[in-house]
């Protein structure tokens, strides 16, 4: 079951759909008739050139300067921007929608949500370019999430980590990584923590990354939704009680 209450200071600062192709070259033929279907939700658009690079030494190593790579071609990025916090890129083998406003998945009570995004421009771009399939559909959160104290016995109070705090205790951490690829129903998850000492201050991110492979693109919404459940499920099976009573505040008394 996902969790269906919406929090007032959620842990969420990013999350990122996205789906990809083999190079559909009718990209760029036809990426104004997809830009009038979404221009009243994304009305600020630009295109974004770029160039792989590689680097050169100098006379010092500090010294570095960045060279194109002969031959190879510049990739074309179409950008549309919302002014309320969302973006949407089209290249010629993906799509990705990457979020910092939202902060639910499709809860009723909220006027903002993922998932209305994601279909709206599942739907446009479904209309414009026919695409039958994709080779992957992706949905991550990356959450920044609260660490009073350093220590091994505040930091279980908050998390359900599988940090070896037994072995490797915080209070002597810099840095703490863990990085798992796992199947789930079907579906793969990638579950990451990262605590690190960042000047001075702990800092605790969960990273997660569900995806699914070899998609019919009719299927791309509800697998995502499949893939949402999968997310929100390991994130409340990670974090305890007081994680929750956190994102309860109100921002401007936390």
């Amino acid at each position: 079951m996902t969790q269906e209450e919406i929090f007032t200071n959620p842990t969420v600062k990013q999350v990122i759909f996205q789906i990809r192709f083999p190079s559909l070259f009718a990209i760029e033929n036809r990426i104004d008739s997809f830009q009038e279907k979404i221009v009243d939700e994304l009305p600020e658009s630009a295109l974004i050139q770029k160039q792989s690079f590689v680097w050169t030494d100098v006379v010092q190593p500090s010294e570095r300067q960045t060279d194109p790579v002969p031959g190879v071609p510049i990739q074309k990025i179409w950008r549309f921007r919302s002014p309320k916090g969302y973006t949407v890129n089209v290249s010629l083998d993906s799509v990705d929608i990457s979020s910092e406003l939202h902060k639910t998945y499709k809860n009723i009570q909220s006027e903002n949500r993922f998932r209305d995004i994601i279909q709206k421009v599942l739907e446009s771009f479904g209309e414009v370019y026919k695409l039958r399939s994709v080779n992957r559909v992706g949905l991550r959160y990356i959450d920044e999430c609260p660490v009073t104290k350093a220590t091994n016995g505040s930091f279980k109070r908050y998390y359900n980590s599988v940090f070896p705090l037994d072995r490797f205790s915080l209070n002597d951490a810099e840095e703490m990584l863990f990085r798992t690829v796992n199947h789930r129903n079907g579906f793969f998850l990638t579950y990451m923590e990262f605590f690190k000492i960042n000047n001075g201050k702990p800092t605790y991110t969960l990273d997660f990354d569900g995806f699914a492979k070899d998609v019919a693109f009719t299927e791309c919404l509800s697998v995502t939704d499949s893939l949402h459940e999968i997310i929100s499920n390991e994130y409340f099976a990670t974090i305890r009680k007081p994680v929750k009573n956190f994102m309860r505040k109100d921002k401007a008394k936390k």
